[in-house]
């Protein structure tokens, strides 16, 4: 009998990875290109940037960075942002913190009626509270101050921060909690010594979102702050908008140097801030 030759099963090609690294690669793309072109505009004259906004500058001009960085305006607008940043970030991570506790371990009367009232924050922008917002502020007599941006910018992060620190406090052990009781540990005591602790991704994610939102906040600043002085960096970039045209070449390096911080702060705490986000998608 004649040999029988057969052709070996070939495997079907796994073309899942592929679609997946082209997406993400669309995406980096999407996202890259608005930054690059940001980047490089800030080297190029008024005129190149009018005919050339995304290619390379013919004359790289260093003045434009140079200039901005030496400016004692452009420190003052960065130590306002900083400020303003931080205090809402710290503010935010400590009310936020303890009531996502509260909603997550301690049952009481019209607990769940009260989340739903916090979480419908989520359903109105700042915007659409910009009037009574501002009467409150001149009532309680902040306007023109620090406070006069930092509590509506803390008032308007809660409801997110909340939601995303109740879900991480339920998903950590019941057994940790009854435990610490049964050893006479108090729910104060726990909070600090255990829940904090072993919250610190969560809280990089939150710190990280409210970080971001304040510091490129532009509508709150612009109607609480009266003064040059305590201009944050959104503001100051109306220095260089003239009545009739704009200096676009000087507020692209503007603009590149005062998002610089939060690129690096993202780059730094993204492993915290995945981490935070994807707790407790998946269980098994």
């Amino acid at each position: 009998m004649s040999d029988v030759l057969t052709a070996p099963h070939s495997r079907p090609i796994d073309l899942v990875p592929l679609y997946k690294a082209l997406f993400l690669m669309v995406v980096a793309a999407f996202v890259a290109v608005p930054l690059l072109a940001t980047v490089l505009g800030g080297f190029k004259t008024l005129g190149e940037l009018r005919t050339n906004p995304f290619g390379l500058p013919t004359t790289w001009e260093w003045e434009n960075y140079a200039g901005i960085l030496l400016s004692q305006r452009y420190w003052q607008l960065l130590w306002n942002s900083t400020v303003i940043s931080i205090l809402t970030v710290v503010l935010t991570l400590i009310v936020a913190s303890m009531a996502a506790f509260v909603f997550a371990h301690i049952k009481f009367y019209g607990s769940e009626m009260l989340l739903s009232y916090l979480t419908m924050g989520l359903l109105f922008p700042a915007a659409t509270a910009i009037l009574p917002l501002f009467i409150k502020v001149r009532d309680l007599g902040l306007l023109d101050s620090y406070f006069g941006v930092i509590l509506p910018q803390v008032a308007f992060s809660l409801a997110m921060s909340i939601l995303l620190l109740r879900r991480f406090f339920k998903d950590l052990p019941h057994e940790l909690l009854e435990a610490a009781l049964v050893d006479g540990c108090s729910y104060i005591d726990f909070f600090r010594y255990v829940t904090l602790p072993l919250s610190r991704p969560i809280l990089a994610t939150v710190g990280t979102i409210a970080f971001v939102h304040s510091w490129n906040s532009y509508l709150l600043p612009l109607v609480m702050l009266n003064s040059d002085a305590l201009y944050p960096w959104p503001l100051g970039i109306m220095v260089y908008q003239g009545e009739y045209s704009s200096e676009w070449h000087l507020i692209l390096a503007f603009i590149t140097l005062t998002i610089l911080p939060t690129v690096l702060i993202f780059i730094f705490a993204q492993k915290h801030i995945v981490a935070g986000l994807t707790a407790g998608a998946v269980k098994g």
